[in-house]
């Protein structure tokens, strides 16, 4: 699912819940058309309908909980794991002479974020390889304190980029870079 798919169904989502929660204030105060503020939201007869199938509409009400909380736990879970494209294994690479130079993906992954973490100012890095490993996409994140001037943290970064491609023998085919920059102190 790409980015603008997730931020297009967590849109949906929340739009869905502050549509149903504005329903049920308007409810509350009556404001819907032929409402009574002081009435009950749920009618006797649907009480009443409610209670004659009192075993089934307990097993109902748990069965539909259970579904809405697996369909939940499996959207987190698909938000936070890492992208299923992140280039896993080893990078393969053939040499001047006959042979191969084999490196771990992860490897290289800690080595630029090491890198990236040794310029003054940059707080954590973190870097995922996606796409096919001759030419990978390389996303990155910085976070960087608050008087740390950009214009060095970037030449940083490009620097390090260079020196990883240089090391991994693949120019990246996508860079992405993201800096967050931590609030300063009052």
């Amino acid at each position: 699912m790409t980015d603008a798919a997730h931020r297009l169904l967590w849109t949906i989502i929340a739009l869905l819940l502050v549509a149903g929660g504005a329903a049920a204030l308007a409810a509350s105060y009556g404001v819907l058309p032929g409402g009574d503020p002081g009435a009950t939201l749920l009618s006797a007869r649907l009480l009443h309908q409610w209670r004659l199938a009192t075993p089934w509409t307990t097993l109902a009400a748990a069965v539909a909980g259970a579904l809405l909380a697996l369909s939940g736990h499996h959207l987190l879970r698909a938000e936070l794991r890492r992208p299923r494209s992140a280039v896993r294994g080893t990078l393969s690479h053939p040499g001047r002479r006959p042979g191969r130079t084999r490196v771990a993906a992860d490897v290289l992954v800690h080595a630029l974020e090491r890198d990236l973490t040794g310029a003054p100012g940059v707080r954590r890095a973190r870097v995922v390889l996606t796409g096919a490993p001759p030419r990978p996409d390389v996303w990155i994140r910085v976070d960087l304190a608050a008087d740390t001037p950009t214009a060095r943290v970037r030449e940083h970064v490009r620097a390090a980029v260079r020196r990883f491609a240089t090391t991994a023998g693949c120019q990246p085919a996508h860079l992405d870079v993201t800096a967050r920059i931590e609030p300063g102190r009052p």
